[in-house]
């Protein structure tokens, strides 16, 4: 079995700060992708920000700038730094990574149960 806890929400004031994160535990042989979605206006869920194979980085336009997402491949955990937090940072943010199970051939995608984000004006 494979687990994705996520941690770090919370109510936060415009203009503050808060740092999410996400542990994977479990059989896991290899993770590639790490990332954070958060449910939008005419989508499921819209990504936030990922991170590949420790390196690439990508991100919404509308967080550019003002989150950061870094991942410990040691503890199987990624992070995600939110500064300058507006009211629409509002959500359930999601974590997710695409994992290769132990003595498994497929990579398959993994989510988390979500952390609330309340951004107050």
């Amino acid at each position: 079995q494979v687990q994705l806890v996520e941690s770090g929400g919370g109510l936060v004031q415009a203009g503050g700060s808060l740092r999410l994160s996400c542990a994977a535990s479990g059989s896991i042989f290899s993770i590639n992708t790490m990332g954070w979605y958060r449910p939008a206006p005419g989508k499921q869920r819209e990504l936030v920000a990922r991170i590949i194979s420790g390196s690439t980085t990508n991100y919404a336009d509308s967080v550019k700038g003002r989150f950061t997402i870094s991942r410990d491949n040691a503890k199987n955990t990624v992070y995600l730094q939110m500064n300058s937090l507006k009211s629409e940072d509002t959500a359930v943010y999601y974590c997710l990574a695409d994992i290769q199970k132990i003595g498994g051939s497929s990579w398959l995608r993994y989510w988390g149960q979500g952390t609330q984000v309340t951004v107050s004006s």
